[in-house]
């Protein structure tokens, strides 16, 4: 079996290509409408997309923390064994397997096949059967190496910020068909409390997937301080797409029309390229897609990776093959365990929906966590040299641990509400169950 360790073959514009195509992902379209109907205020719309935005900031500090303190494929999976032991790291590795990264990337399939379907419907099934196709042609892709996985995802990026930057134009410079409503004037009013924490929650989801930069912060060309710019330059070309695409949103719409529409993206483009444009937004939002998935597949096989370094007996997932950078066997049993959450998806009424129950409850717990975690080295390591050290500590990961808590409670809610979170539920369960199995058996030699 092939046992290279990775090896820092990754460019930063390459790192900064994944994690940007990690976030910017199909919540961008739709998010929007939510917020500012929630809100009902144009300055309060900018004030929660840009406390999003730095919220996240306060996040990616502390992973650039730990990233660069304890550089390792095995990403945050790593720092929850340092903090917690290999009992808590498992069980976040398990949940990444089964529901984190692979439920997110079937996630994204359907959207991708829900929109793919109105540019080329397939049938009856078409949905599903674009689902199955892009999982199984990007994990052969991603199966060929980390060079050839970032070359693709910088096309799929380049494409993606050209349709995104041709919906703000359409916002911009659209003429609406009728009169839009008159825009009150910015914080002319104020949301209850409870709104504005429902809204922080869609737009602190639309931001998330950052925290998979410290999965690639052994491969980054230019040792572990070169991690940080990179986070930060990528939160920030977020931040930017995000505020420009809201601004032209509202511009193209107005802020009623923009809160009462379903489609957005696809009025404004609708409005300024005929009809033309439904099309173009499909294949916009089907590029947001694929570059996730893209992306999420290549961290989600370094959790994999990581796990079998740690345990004997998971050994077979360790294999890495150095000239490639790529754990091919990961990414094989990832594709498969993704196509068996695809199939479990149509199955249900609304695959997204019940992809989105299945995964945030769990994401957003072991990134509390995280956070946590970061407390819990800084006393341990006292003496262990920082490359990186957050600013204005511990207020910093303070507000990323309230902030994940909070996700956390309100997704389990959420997806309580909905009957949904047993699912998840049962999941962590049989990985308590595989859990015990592997620490009864006695390990096998390495």
């Amino acid at each position: 079996m092939l046992h290279d360790k990775p090896q820092p073959l990754l460019r930063p514009l390459g790192a900064i290509a994944i994690i940007v195509g990690i976030v910017i992902g199909a919540g961008i379209f739709k998010t929007p409408s939510m917020v500012a109907g929630v809100t009902g205020d144009i300055g309060w719309v900018a004030v929660i997309w840009i406390a999003g935005a730095l919220i996240s900031l306060a996040g990616a500090l502390c992973y650039a923390e730990l990233a660069t303190t304890y550089p390792h494929a095995g990403g945050d999976y790593h720092f929850l064994s340092l903090a917690y032991g290999k009992n808590i790291s498992f069980l976040y590795a398990w949940a990444k397997a089964m529901v984190i990264n692979t439920g997110a990337i079937a996630l994204l399939a359907f959207v991708f096949g829900d929109y793919m379907t109105q540019v080329l419907a397939l049938g009856p099934h078409s949905t599903v059967i674009w689902a199955v196709a892009i999982v199984l042609a990007l994990t052969v892709i991603n199966i060929f190496g980390i060079k050839i996985s970032t070359q693709f995802q910088s096309v799929l990026l380049g494409l993606l910020i050209v349709g995104l930057l041709a919906m703000v134009v359409a916002g911009f410079t659209t003429t609406p068909a009728a009169p839009l409503a008159i825009t009150p004037a910015p914080f002319s009013s104020s949301p209850p409390l409870g709104l504005m924490g429902l809204a922080m929650v869609f737009v602190l989801l639309t931001y998330g997937g950052w925290n998979e930069a410290a999965y690639i912060s052994s491969e980054v060309k230019g040792g572990p301080k070169a991690i940080v710019p990179v986070i930060v330059i990528s939160l920030g070309i977020v931040a930017v797409i995000y505020l420009l695409i809201n601004a032209a949103l509202i511009q193209g719409l107005g802020l009623k029309g923009l809160a009462e529409s379903k489609a957005a993206g696809a009025a404004v483009m609708e409005s300024a390229f005929g009809p033309i444009g439904q099309k173009l937004i499909g294949l916009v939002v089907a590029l947001a897609a694929l570059t996730s998935i893209n992306a999420t597949m290549v961290v989600g096989a370094r959790s994999n990776y990581a796990l079998g370094r740690d345990w004997a007996r998971l050994d077979f997932l360790s294999q890495w093959e150095g000239s490639k950078g790529s754990p091919t066997l990961a990414y094989l049993i990832q594709g498969a365990i993704c196509l068996v959450l695809v199939a479990f998806g149509a199955l249900q009424t609304d695959g997204f929906e019940a992809m989105v129950e299945f995964t945030a409850p769990v994401f957003w717990t072991f990134l509390f966590l995280v956070g946590v975690a970061l407390f819990l080295m800084r006393v341990r390591d006292k003496s262990t040299h920082r490359p990186f050290s957050v600013p204005l500590y511990p207020i910093t990961p303070l507000v990323f641990c309230a902030s994940s808590g909070y996700l956390a409670y309100s997704s389990i809610t959420y997806a309580a509400s909905k009957n949904a979170v047993h699912v998840s539920l049962w999941v962590m369960a049989a990985g308590v169950a595989v859990l015990l199995v592997l620490r009864l058996l006695p390990s096998p030699p390495r």
